[in-house]
């Protein structure tokens, strides 16, 4: 899904005014930006003099937004080329976090870019590496077994016609490479007398781009190292799209702002456990004039949390979403 599309070079972050409503009472210290992308969010919370960003990227394609912000912005703005697994890496030394941000979403820029391949009108190798990746959609598409292709397509795209997609696949790799306008064709002629209100390819392609990005654990581990890295009364505000990404954030938000004892996995020790404040239990949609302006913005949900707790235990969380994990490990 799209975080943001660009027309007549205009650049539309999704529910900006909404997310700066919510940060904007705590500003005056630093912001961590953990998805930059073309620096929507960013230059608005610089926007007020009193506020700093640290953001971070895997993509380096990046660079050219980035260096328009530090010249514009000098020390208050620094940028690292890192995931999310990876923001325990940043230098906060000296800066007084409030808020730490995640847009889940891609680009226009990116969608549009032949070289990512993510889109279903690319034609040539298969990609979809963000960056700072392991192996691309070609060396699943080429290698994975079909057991395995038919488990990814069925849990990260909810595909239907998972299996016989899979089936075909391995069908065909075995007269020629699969190129993204091969696998296109694929889908389509599996699914041709089927009528969708969606793109075939839509499910596929994004299960691919799960695996190959880890976004599962990629999300996990930096919704964990955000709390970690922010102090007591700083927000962690996440903005997701599909329905995976969305249950993973409610749960860490929700699970972890209940009044309960210590985990199931740990030795009771009597302590409560409120890791979380909610003000809004329910996520953050959308209003209809940002759908009409930018469709992709329909599928977005904010959902946001005030830390209350300086210690917490996410056993449960990793727990929860473990077969998920698994399956992001399949090669």
């Amino acid at each position: 899904m799209n975080a943001t599309i660009n027309l007549e070079n205009k650049h539309f972050p999704v529910l900006l005014n909404e997310l700066i409503s919510i940060i904007s009472p705590l500003y005056g210290g630093t912001f961590i930006d953990c998805t930059f992308g073309q620096g929507g969010y960013s230059e608005k919370i610089l926007e007020n003099k009193q506020n700093n960003i640290i953001a971070l990227d895997r993509d380096k394609d990046v660079l050219s937004n980035t260096s328009k912000l530090q010249k514009k912005y000098n020390k208050r703005f620094k940028f690292y080329n890192l995931k999310f697994s990876q923001l325990d890496q940043i230098n906060i030394k000296n800066h007084e976090i409030k808020g730490i941000i995640f847009d889940l979403g891609y680009s226009f820029n990116q969608i549009k870019n032949s070289q990512k391949g993510l889109s279903f009108s690319d034609k040539g190798k298969l990609n979809m590496r963000m960056g700072i990746n392991d192996f691309s959609a070609n060396e699943i598409i080429s290698n994975m077994d079909e057991k395995n292709l038919t488990k990814v397509f069925k849990v990260f795209g909810d595909e239907k016609y998972s299996k016989i997609i899979a089936r075909k696949i391995v069908e065909k790799r075995k007269d020629k490479t699969i190129k993204t306008e091969d696998l296109v064709q694929i889908i389509d002629n599996v699914k041709k007398y089927q009528k969708t209100k969606i793109h075939n390819s839509t499910k596929v392609f994004q299960a691919l781009r799960i695996l190959v990005n880890k976004e599962i654990s990629e999300l996990i581990n930096g919704l964990i190292n955000s709390f970690n890295l922010i102090p007591t009364g700083g927000i962690i505000a996440v903005v997701s799209f599909h329905s995976i990404e969305d249950r993973i954030v409610k749960f860490f938000f929700k699970h972890y702002s209940e009044q309960r004892n210590s985990s199931r996995y740990l030795p009771e020790t009597g302590v409560p456990e409120r890791c979380f404040k909610l003000i809004n239990k329910k996520p953050i949609l959308p209003g209809l004039s940002e759908i009409k302006k930018n469709p992709p913005s329909r599928s977005a949900k904010l959902r946001y949390g005030i830390k209350t707790n300086d210690k917490c235990d996410f056993s449960e969380f990793r727990e929860k979403f473990k077969n998920l994990i698994n399956i992001e490990n399949l090669r």
